[in-house]
């Protein structure tokens, strides 16, 4: 049965998001079905708790335990590839369209697409040869304090190399795949020479040396060291439901700009999945797809991740509904991986950490 097909008996509470109809223990024995090698590996190099409880829901619905493999990508690639047919892994799980190419390029994925599929992600959201297929959106913005800076004043990726910023700006390492990712995306707009030199502005505007991830950006704005940062939405989402009082405060104190509207857009990666190329446990992989581009499951995923589904019926958190829409780049997520390389080089020769 078709995991769409369950779907139509289940309800999610979203403020909770836990799903209703079912009991706290379920009837359906796990060990027996882990035994009986039913149980979906996922090979993923996202570190989100959001991921855990939406394939948790799924094993509520379908029985089907999920079992998580973390690593980085390039190490779950690696071990894919040596393993072979032996492999266990039944999907590769990771951010960045550029990660999801370079996977398909190192053939240990095979082609996915199915009805349920096609109707629940647009098709801009979904590799051309069907190899991956996206879940999750991001967008990487410009974060300010709301004491000291104007909305006004920020418009631009490129406006924020001004001297006017100078000692203000804040931003994770250039080893950051987003900040390698956006790089690349200049790189495939304006050309090589201008990606440079937007590199070596920034880095000589730093508020401070790089460190961190973008959630301690959005904390030292707070904190006052920096007064912009370039950061991706859902820190700021993240931060909103920390246990921590004062890091629930923060995004009051901060507002959020989409840049380059007027221009080439805001430049948007993806979290996205793909079938691995030996798939022993092929239909219930797919199964577990389904449910998560589903409006269902997405709305589970975005309302603990704070990313954007890709599902475009799925509900919004309050907080991201709040920043209305946006205009996104219009960069091939492939040549984000094709570019990643030549980013690199020019990070390093523009001082930017």
């Amino acid at each position: 049965m078709r995991v769409i097909a369950i779907l139509l008996s289940v309800s999610i509470l979203c403020s909770g998001c836990d799903l209703i109809g079912f009991n706290n223990e379920s009837s359906y024995d796990a060990k027996a079905a882990s035994a009986a090698g039913e149980t979906i590996t996922v090979y993923s190099a996202r570190h989100y708790e959001a991921d855990s409880a939406l394939f948790a829901a799924f094993t509520k619905m379908t029985g089907i335990p999920v079992n998580e493999v973390k690593g980085t990508a390039e190490e779950l690639v690696g071990k894919m590839k040596q393993d072979g047919p032996n492999s266990s892994a039944d999907l590769f799980f990771a951010v960045d369209g550029g990660v999801l190419s370079y996977a398909k390029r190192e053939q240990v994925l095979q082609p996915l697409r199915t009805a349920a599929i096609d109707s629940q992600v647009p098709k801009k959201w979904r590799d051309p040869d069907e190899y991956w297929i996206g879940v999750t959106t991001r967008a990487r913005v410009l974060v300010y304090a709301k004491d000291r800076v104007k909305r006004e004043e920020l418009s631009t990726y490129e406006a924020l190399t001004d001297p006017k910023w100078k000692g203000r700006l804040l931003v994770r390492s250039s080893a950051s795949l987003y900040n390698q990712s956006l790089l690349a995306s200049f790189i495939s707009l304006n050309g090589s020479k201008q990606a440079a030199q937007w590199a070596r502005g920034i880095a000589g505007n730093l508020a401070r040396q790089p460190e961190g991830g973008d959630r301690e950006q959005a904390l030292a704005i707070v904190d006052g060291i920096g007064d912009v940062a370039i950061m991706n939405t859902y820190y700021l989402g993240q931060l909103s439901i920390s246990a921590d009082p004062d890091e629930a405060k923060a995004p009051d104190k901060l507002g959020v700009v989409f840049p380059n509207q007027a221009t080439t857009g805001t430049h948007v990666n993806i979290s996205g999945i793909g079938l691995a190329r030996y798939a022993p446990r092929k239909d219930n992989a797919v199964k577990l797809v389904e449910f998560m581009t589903s409006k269902e499951g997405q709305t589970l995923l975005v309302s603990r991740s704070f990313e954007y589904p890709v599902n475009e019926e799925a509900k919004l958190p309050e907080l991201i509904a709040s920043w209305g829409t946006f205009k996104s780049q219009l960069v091939a997520f492939s040549e984000l991986g094709d570019r990643q390389r030549e980013a690199n080089e020019l990070f390093q020769a523009s001082g930017w950490q």
